[in-house]
């Protein structure tokens, strides 16, 4: 999970230095169509390719075709973070559910001290005390196996987040550069170009 989470975003670094060069987005898109891209290349590809094909098509509106690629670069957004958030549940689950199976051990280990005890006329620490220690190494354990889940769970969600903020921000950057785009009066998208 940490190297897909440091893979993400070193993906959307370089595609953001490379989108804001101002290079053509013609171009652009030929260098990451074939390529399955991901991440912020992947809502570039599928929002451009979206205008480009609802531009060509008559009687459409410029909002149509805006909204359109905005949709399409939704959908591609969603896919990348769902990619993201696999298995993020099983960490959840450890998290949450681990402590309460760490009470269920002690709670059976000290009845069993205690039956025991009841089982003898003489009741003594030494009789007791390994009893109830097996019993609290279960909750030591359970906590041992919940503390990590809990504060990695928490770290990559907080990293998704973040990420999501990142794609959202472009996806409306882009949108915004669309929208000039196909309220130009030649409706040419070759000549339009990412500059800041």
């Amino acid at each position: 999970k940490l190297k897909d989470m440091k893979q993400a975003k070193e993906a959307a670094d370089r595609f953001e230095d490379l989108f804001w060069s101002g290079r053509n987005l013609s171009e652009l898109f030929r260098k990451f169509e074939n390529s399955k891209p991901r991440g912020m290349a992947g809502i570039f590809v599928a929002g451009f390719r979206e205008f480009v094909r609802l531009h060509k098509r008559p009687g459409l509106t410029s909002s149509d075709v805006v909204d359109g690629s905005s949709r399409a670069m939704r959908v591609a957004l969603n896919r990348d973070l769902d990619g993201l958030e696999v298995n993020l549940s099983f960490l959840a689950t450890v998290g949450s559910t681990t402590p309460y199976i760490g009470l269920f051990g002690t709670v059976w280990g000290i009845m069993n001290s205690f039956s025991a005890i009841g089982a003898t006329s003489n009741a003594t620490l030494a009789m007791v005390a390994p009893g109830i220690s097996e019993a609290l190494v279960a909750t030591a354990v359970g906590l041992f196996a919940a503390i990590p889940g809990v504060i990695f769970y928490n770290r990559f969600t907080n990293e998704i987040e973040r990420l999501n903020n990142r794609y959202d921000i472009f996806l409306e950057e882009f949108s915004s550069i669309l929208r000039r785009q196909s309220h130009h009066e030649e409706g040419d998208v070759e000549g339009e170009e990412a500059t800041l």
